[in-house]
């Protein structure tokens, strides 16, 4: 496979490394703190780009792929590329001012790309790497080619689904997009198994397939691949610090995952401690088990910026040139301190 597609391969690398030119080209308008600007602009698309790598490689071991159809092999070549303009584009332009609501962008893009693979899975043959790869569809190709019809057209109407949740109340939009990903995984599978039933009923038979030494590579290899996904997702979502230094005429924080911050004191205007601050609505930030930050709109503040802990309620709201910040310690006491240093350097 891989020999018969260098163009494809070469083509498709060169768009998921684009974003990195495009950092070289803004870089002097990008913030130094912007998320460690080297590595977002080098390191991500380097990231993708072995990640797609590595899914070629993957697909290109399962010797079925020799005879798959063309436009359902032509998935594992664009995917990957399309993900790096659209991630890195929305990067870029929220690093330069624009405000993205992310409760907008995540369903349009989960939608386009579950309606983009809904378009091509009824073409996937039978193999170990592509499609819906279960024991029923794996050991039997009629069981294969009927879970993939109706898959496709799953896949698609869930994918319309999530597109149009953008227009629900902004409570409403994610839990419908989690229910529209839910039964694009559940309903093949239990119609899959359905089959199975029906075809045990006419005494058709299901053998398994051998483990060839390839194939038992073809899993390690994924096994890897997603082990490492969830190590990186469980690292991102429970580690991370805030520092706040007070140097002699500035506060200054430094935050994991997210841009440091500056602030002068004679810039602050007030000063308010708070128990009973609602967060509101992330637009843009860090959101994990263990932080809170980023660019937030509530009902009281309107749109703000904050820095704070997920286990803590305690915080302290900043007015500084006409603009909000909220800053937040891992619990009440250290949150209070920090508030009795600011009292005594604005005096």
């Amino acid at each position: 496979m891989l020999k018969n597609n260098k163009g494809k391969i070469l083509l498709s690398s060169v768009i998921i490394l684009l974003p990195a030119l495009a950092g070289l080209l803004l870089w002097n308008r990008l913030p130094d703190s912007f998320g460690q600007k080297g590595f977002t602009v080098f390191g991500l698309p380097l990231i993708l780009l072995a990640t797609h790598w590595g899914c070629l490689l993957v697909t290109s071991l399962d010797q079925k792929q020799r005879s798959q159809n063309p436009k359902a092999l032509g998935m594992i070549f664009w995917i990957v590329p399309l993900i790096s303009l659209f991630a890195n584009g929305i990067t870029y332009s929220t690093a330069l001012g624009r405000k993205f609501n992310p409760l907008i962008i995540t369903p349009l893009m989960e939608g386009l790309l579950f309606m983009f693979i809904g378009n091509y899975l009824p073409k996937t043959k039978q193999n170990r790497t592509l499609g819906i790869r279960i024991s029923w569809t794996l050991n039997n190709e009629e069981n294969w080619n009927r879970t993939h019809r109706f898959g496709g057209k799953v896949w698609f109407v869930c994918g319309l689904i999530t597109l149009f949740s953008v227009f629900l109340p902004d409570g409403l939009i994610m839990p419908a997009a989690l229910c529209a990903v839910c039964a694009a995984v559940l309903l093949p599978v239990a119609y899959s198994y359905g089959i199975y039933r029906q075809h045990r009923r006419e005494g058709i038979s299901y053998a398994p397939h051998s483990q060839k030494k390839s194939r038992r590579l073809t899993t390690i290899v994924s096994v890897a691949v997603i082990a490492l996904l969830l190590l990186g997702v469980t690292i991102l979502m429970c580690t991370g610090d805030i520092k706040y230094i007070f140097t002699e005429d500035s506060l200054e924080i430094k935050a994991d995952y997210w841009r440091d911050l500056t602030i002068d004191y004679a810039q602050i205007e007030q000063a308010d401690y708070r128990t009973d601050l609602s967060a509101g609505m992330r637009t843009n930030g860090v959101g994990s088990a263990r932080l809170l930050m980023g660019t937030f709109n509530n009902e009281e503040l309107g749109t703000y910026t904050r820095y704070s802990y997920t286990g803590s309620q305690d915080c302290i709201v900043l007015k500084i040139d006409g603009e909000t910040l909220v800053l937040g310690a891992k619990n009440s006491a250290e949150t209070r301190e920090i508030y009795e240093i600011l009292l005594e350097k604005t005096d």
